[in-house]
């Protein structure tokens, strides 16, 4: 019989792992783990920690999750990582765990997380998110799903990214990211619509022209912040609309960081 363990990985005997895991050459794997079927573990890779694992997923070789956080405040809690299912997790990702007791870092459901990527303590990563090369995640950063970040940029800790929004390469987000918006510079501004990301995700031709004229309203009219919300009330109701207001009704009050700016 044909085993998936390769017999130089180093598995806690406590740790649970599905009969149908593989698990490649000299990958360790902690007591307190549990990986659920068809997930493929990378030569030396290291999964520790109260660390959960769904399905399906592909964990390259030497990435490291479950490790303790990066952040001078972690006393040593049994904090978690939660990962979902047909997540892609390339060459040497780091995902820490959270901080404090109960808390968790999260990655949802078919999400790319390219190779060098680190996501830092109590992030939420939603689903079909893509992050390219050498992104760092600061503490307590949250992306929202379908979100597309580019790579060898970094994330301001408690940022928020908007779903569907698009974040260019070598950016600086020390801000929230508005949903559907395409975002680039350092320091970083809100350039367009993001239409191409839009049109390909299956917004009807109805949501683009709402969100058109939302853009417009925020990024193009002058107004201040509460009279451009009143604007967007006036505009017909629609989904996408309701959601960008509420993120940017939110995005001013703590602990967010307030909203990227337009381009000048």
């Amino acid at each position: 019989m044909l085993t998936l363990i390769h017999p130089t990985a180093v598995i806690h005997p406590r740790a649970e792992l599905h009969s149908t895991v593989e698990v490649g050459a000299y990958a360790v794997i902690g007591e307190r783990v549990k990986i659920g079927p068809q997930t493929k573990i990378g030569a030396h890779a290291i999964i520790d920690g109260f660390t959960e694992i769904g399905a399906r997923n592909q964990i390259f070789p030497g990435a490291a999750i479950g490790l303790e956080p990066q952040d001078l405040k972690y006393q040593g809690s049994l904090t978690r990582v939660d990962i979902g299912d047909d997540n892609l997790i390339r060459e040497y990702v780091t995902i820490n765990r959270a901080t404090q007791p109960g808390e968790s870092t999260t990655i949802g459901n078919h999400n790319l997380l390219m190779a060098y990527v680190h996501v830092g303590h109590n992030c939420w990563i939603g689903d079909r998110v893509i992050i390219a090369n050498a992104v760092a995640l600061a503490g307590h950063v949250k992306i929202e799903s379908q979100a597309r970040l580019s790579g060898v940029l970094g994330v301001h800790q408690f940022v928020h990214i908007g779903r569907l929004s698009m974040v260019g390469g070598l950016s600086r987000i020390d801000r929230d990211v508005p949903p559907y918006m395409l975002i680039e510079g350092n320091p970083s501004r809100v350039r367009s619509l993001n239409k191409i990301g839009l049109q390909r995700a299956g917004l009807t031709p109805e949501d683009l022209d709402i969100l058109k004229k939302t853009f417009r309203i925020l990024y193009r009219s002058g107004y201040t912040l509460n009279q451009a919300l009143e604007h967007l009330d006036l505009l017909p109701k629609n989904p996408h609309l309701q959601h960008l207001r509420t993120f940017v009704q939110e995005s001013v009050t703590k602990p967010r960081r307030g909203l990227i700016p337009g381009k000048k």
